[in-house]
This record gives structure tokens, C-alpha cells and sequence, in this order.
């Protein structure tokens, strides 16, 4: 099934806009915030879909410049062999996006990296916490226009070289 297929069906069956993207060499269909649990609940339990396994989820700063920040699900039905990703776009200054760990439970860790990454906040996330940094960490390590501290509890963060 295309990109395109599968953007009909969605357009279809959930009744939302979606966006097929077949320009660049990985194709995509990209996804309201608002709609991604929605679409990725059908996308899941549609029999002639069946996307049971969410292979990755990341999340992408694209800088200050562009104010945007981007979401990229790597989708793989299992029994069908179809790959799909799925891109949602944000506004830099409001990351904020349902979860979809009420749809693929390997949503959890992968959501907890991109809030503790790049900022991004999963509404209704069932742990929405850091999951490599300490909790009490400052800012975001991959946002573009991070500034790491100089010092975290009394430790020598930032290293100059000689």
C-alpha cells in the first residue's frame, strides 16, 4: 500500500487532514498535533493497516530561525510488511502533543527522551519525566540554542580544551 493510500484512508476513516509527503526519499504523511493519537490509533487497528509496532519516535529541533520543531513516528505493521512514518510539526514556543502511549507502549520511553531532549510536552503521558538527564537538569540538551550550565552540584560541567 502507498503513502498516498494510506493517507486517503486516514482522510477517510478518522476524518482529519493529513498531508501526504512522497518528495523526498522517505515518505511521509504528516499529522495535526491535535490528531496524531487519533491517527495513529486507526493506523493500528485497521485490518488492512495493522501498524502494531512503533519503531522509533523522535523528536527534532529545528532552531530558533525556523521556530519549529518536528515529531517523526517510524511506523512497521508486522503482518502487512508496510513502513510509514508519520511527522508532526510544532511551534517552537508550545511543543505540545498527545501521547501515544495509550496506543504502543514503547511510546513511553521514546516520548520521556524527546521531553527530556528537546522540550517536547506529551499530554496524558502516563510518566512524563526525564529519562537520561537528572531531573533537576536545566533546559534541553538538543534544542539548537541550548546553553549547557557551568556548573551542576558543585561538578565542572562545561570543559574547555587545552
Amino acid at each position: 500500500m502507498t503513502t498516498e493510500e494510506i493517507a486517503q484512508l486516514i482522510q477517510k476513516h478518522v476524518n482529519v487532514e493529513v498531508e501526504a509527503n512522497t518528495k523526498q526519499p522517505q515518505h511521509e504523511i504528516i499529522v495535526k498535533n491535535v490528531d496524531i493519537e487519533k491517527v495513529c490509533r486507526f493506523l493500528k487497528s485497521d485490518n488492512r493497516l495493522m501498524f502494531d509496532n512503533l519503531s522509533c519516535l523522535t523528536g527534532i529541533d529545528n532552531g530558533p530561525k525556523a521556530n519549529t520543531m518536528e515529531v517523526v513516528y517510524n511506523l512497521y505493521s508486522i503482518t502487512k510488511s508496510f513502513r510509514l512514518t508519520l511527522k508532526v510539526m510544532l511551534y517552537r514556543e508550545t511543543p505540545v502533543l498527545p501521547s501515544v502511549t495509550s496506543v504502543w507502549k514503547a511510546a513511553n520511553w521514546h516520548e520521556r527522551e524527546a521531553y527530556d531532549l528537546v522540550g517536547m510536552t506529551f499530554e496524558n503521558h502516563p510518566d512524563l519525566r526525564r529519562i537520561l538527564s537528572p531531573d533537576d537538569w536545566e533546559g534541553h540538551p538538543l534544542q539548537k540554542d541550548y546553553k549547557e550550565q557551568e556548573k551542576y552540584h558543585g561538578i565542572t560541567v562545561k570543559y574547555e580544551r587545552d
